[in-house]
This record gives C-alpha cells, structure tokens and sequence, in this order.
C-alpha cells in the first residue's frame, strides 16, 4: 500500500462539460445528443434510441472549436441520478447535454481511464461522490467538487492489472445477457412462426381464460412490523424493473407467516408467470422460487391448457394487446379481468406439448446463463471494494 498514491482527481484528468446547445439547433436526424437517460442506458448495456440530434455540421463546427467525446473519455451523470459512468467506444459520435453530464479527457500518465471507471462505481467512489454533492431538492455534482476530490489508487500498471481482472468478469456477463437476448429471441420466433404464421384453421377462438388461471396480489401493512423481514419472498415490480432476463431468483423484500396470511393469493408456486399490471403494463418474469405478490402485477398460473413458456412467449408477442386493454387517468393499468377476456386461439394440446418440448432446452440454457451471471456478478461486487483499498492485490509478475 505504501506505492499508493493520493492526489486531486483534477490532477490526474482533464474534468468540464460541453459546449451548450440550444434548442434552435435540435434536428429530427443527424449526430445523436445524449442526456442522463442515454448514458445510463449505455452503461447498463441497453440499445438506446435518442429523440434528439444536431446536425453534422454543427457537430463539427463544436468538435472543431471545443472538442467531442473520443473512445476512452469517460461521461458521469452529474445532475439527479449521479455517479453513472459510461466509457466512450470506438467510432462513437455523439454530442451531450452540457450541466447533466460531466466529462473527464486527457488523462494524465498515471491514471487509466478504466480504473476510474471501476472506482466510481465502488463503494468507496459512491461514497466519496455522495459526500461532495449538493443541492438539497435535487442532488448534482460539481465540476470543481470533482476536481477537488482525493483520488487514492495504486501505480498505473497495477491500476491496468486491476482493471483487468474486473473488466474479464464484466465481459462475460455481457457475453451472457448477449446469448440469453439471442436465445429470447430465437424462442419469439419459434412462437410466432408455430402460433401465428402457421396457425391451424381448426383451433378455436377463445380467451385467456380458457388457457390459464389468473392472481393478484397486496402489500401487507408496512406499519406493522411482525408483517415483515421473514423469510417468506414477497415481490413488487421494482425487483422487475433492472430485470435483464427471464427467471426471477429472488425477491428484495420478505414477509412473514403473518404478513403471508394478509395476501388472499397466498404464496404462489414456482413456475408462475408475472407481469407488471401498471407503471408500467408488462415487465415479465418466471418465478424460480414460491413467491407472494402486490397488487402491482398480474400473476398468470398455467394450470389448464398452456405452460408458462408458452405464455412468457405470448405476452411478449402479444403485448400491445396487452398495453392497448389497459385504462387509467394516473397511469396505464390492465385489471385482472380484462386481461383474462383477451383474446386468443386455443392451440391443440399435440401443438402445444411439441412446441414446449422445443423450447425447454432454449429456456434451461437461458435459466443456467442467468445462474452463471449471478455467481459472476457476486464475484465481481465481493472483488471491487478490496481491489479499489488494496486489501487484495493483483499479482503483476
């Protein structure tokens, strides 16, 4: 530890923003222009479809005059959600809303880029980011707070060495959620292609009811604490909400036997399908654990004529069916009883039990990536806050 160095981050790092763009100089097309939202997006790995652009021109009259982000600099949410880090690609081109986000360039001999990246986004970089931001209604970052800070790191090799080993695990599990997205997919087809495309004259016109049986759910009162912090897992759409694929493992809040007896839908067995009902319709997941709900979703139990694969599939293709019998003046919602009248074929039983027999080996892999991802992820998180102290050291020889 004692090669440790500590230092301004402004040291290290060239810290601004960009150059301000004003409304007259948004277009429909061209160079896309970044806000938060974009760069979270980003940094969680998700596709992101911006609504804003500049033109090509006058991207480059601000690249000519001021710079833009190259492959390597680093972008921070510095406004609302703060500390997100996003490190620019190769053959990226984009400009950014200046004040939202915060842009480190021009790093010095002894800082490397991914190292900084990796101490953000450790407990000891949230911590350090919490301490120094201000603004009581909302929290924002300060360029020159930034500068200021006290960076603590090792020499640059062994920031490279570190660097290295997070980032190994951080692209195998962007390998995985990559293979579950094309496995997902491949499935959708298949549903399509079975169930739509090559649907049969004979089946009946039916509704969902006629395929599954359909819960809800409730939240046990939170003023009364023998209600929870059981072992008992009790989910909302939250635990859905940075779900990036299909089995739900477990639960962010637990209930007890008495917070359990609150709920007349009881503890759901494992295998059932839930879908948000509201804020918004349709987050999916298929639960790996018995689980109790709130009355935010839909909990669909295949227990007549289709499995849960079979409807984790038909909400996908379906969904804006979903979405289109929802109603609400605050938000969108679909009650139990409309989703039930929807509308659908009812399958023969033989097309069904080949079809699931098809897609079983395309959900188990997708279900074994996820247990994977998880084991990594644990890994990565136990890993990050001993390599960013020193507590572990990498082995540079």
């Amino acid at each position: 530890m004692s090669e440790w160095q500590e230092i301004k981050l402004g040291e290290l790092v060239d810290i601004g923003s960009s150059k301000r763009v004003f409304y007259e100089d948004y277009v429909n097309a061209g160079i896309p222009f970044y806000r938060s939202k974009e760069v979270i997006e980003k940094h969680n790995g998700n596709d992101i479809s911006t609504d804003l652009f500049i033109t090509k021109e006058k991207f480059e009259q601000i690249k000519a005059k001021y710079g833009a982000p190259i492959a390597g600099d680093l972008l921070l949410t510095s406004v609302g959600t703060l500390g997100i880090p996003y490190i620019v690609e190769d053959g990226e081109e984009f400009y950014f809303k200046d004040g939202n986000l915060t842009w480190f360039k021009n790093y010095k001999s002894n800082l490397h880029n991914k190292f900084l990246y990796y101490w953000i986004i450790s407990p000891i970089g949230k911590n350090a980011l919490d301490m120094m931001s201000i603004g009581s209604t909302q929290a924002a970052l300060t360029i020159q707070g930034l500068k200021n800070l006290d960076f603590h790191a090792p020499p640059v090799e062994e920031q490279k060495a570190i660097a290295s080993v997070l980032s190994s695990l951080d692209d195998k599990i962007d390998l995985l959620h990559r293979q579950n997205n094309t496995l997902e997919r491949m499935a959708e087809t298949l549903f399509r292609q079975w169930f739509v495309e090559e649907a049969q004259e004979d089946w009946e016109e039916g509704t969902l009811d006629d395929l599954i049986s359909v819960k809800g759910g409730t939240t046990p009162s939170t003023k009364e604490p023998s209600f929870w912090n059981g072992n008992i897992n009790w989910t909302s759409p939250r635990d859905l909400s940075n779900q990036q694929s299909v089995f739900m493992f477990d639960t962010e809040r637990k209930i007890t036997e008495k917070g359990l007896a609150k709920i007349g839908s009881g503890l759901l067995p494992v295998g059932t399908l839930l879908m948000s009902s509201r804020a918004p319709i349709g987050y999916l997941a298929i639960s790996d654990i018995p689980v109790a709900i709130n009355q935010g979703y839909i909990a669909i139990v295949c227990d007549k004529l289709v499995s849960n694969y079979f409807m984790y599939l038909w909400c996908k293709v379906n969904m804006e069916q979903i979405k289109n019998a929802g109603n609400g003046s605050t938000f969108e919602e679909i009650s139990k009883s409309n989703f039930r009248e929807l509308s659908t074929l009812k399958p023969s039983k033989e097309a069904i039990t080949k079809f699931d027999e098809t897609v079983a080996q395309i959900f188990a892999k997708i279900k074994t990536n996820q247990q994977q991802i998880q084991t990594l992820e644990k890994l990565r998180d136990n890993l990050l806050p001993k390599l960013m102290s020193g507590e572990v050291r990498v082995n540079l020889s």
